[in-house]
């Protein structure tokens, strides 16, 4: 058997009001809360999934502004490894109301409220991300060393 691991992106963005732009999805039959986050597509940069994913669950167009850090997770629920690229962004303007189709909402929340939905947060790298955002913990976004285009 070949071990696949998954490569991901997921971002932080806070409002001026300190809240959070999260996404209420459906995830194994359940209803949980993330950063907006997916899966980097064959021959996609990295950066480029991390804008497309946001806008794609948020509705929001962003400007990253900080390369958080890799995290890596294994989903006791299906055994799968996922390197997670973690990224900061400022919103920039509301694109569409058209979200992906295991979207229920967009939703801006702040710290105690994501804290009081810990049982319900898609992953524990979800509160990781954000007390290291919290931390100031921030590199620069050349640190993710890509092709400048696309090889599609």
């Amino acid at each position: 058997m070949t071990w696949t691991p998954h490569a991901t992106v997921a971002v932080i963005v806070e409002d001026d009001q300190g809240r959070f732009l999260m996404v209420e999805e459906h995830s194994h039959g359940q209803i949980v809360y993330n950063q907006p986050a997916g899966h980097v597509e064959e021959n996609e940069r990295i950066l480029d999934a991390a804008l497309r994913e946001t806008l794609e669950e948020t509705g929001w167009k962003v400007r990253l502004d900080h390369f958080l850090g890799m995290y890596t997770y294994r989903a006791p629920a299906n055994g799968v490894t996922y390197y997670r690229f973690c990224f900061t962004a400022t919103a920039l303007s509301r694109a569409t109301d058209k979200l992906d189709s295991d979207i229920i909402a967009a939703h801006w929340l702040t710290w105690e409220e994501l804290t009081r939905k810990q049982q319900q947060l898609r992953s524990p790298l979800v509160l990781q991300c954000i007390e290291d955002y919290r931390n100031g913990r921030e590199f620069p976004l050349d640190v993710i060393v890509e092709p400048q285009t696309p090889s599609r």
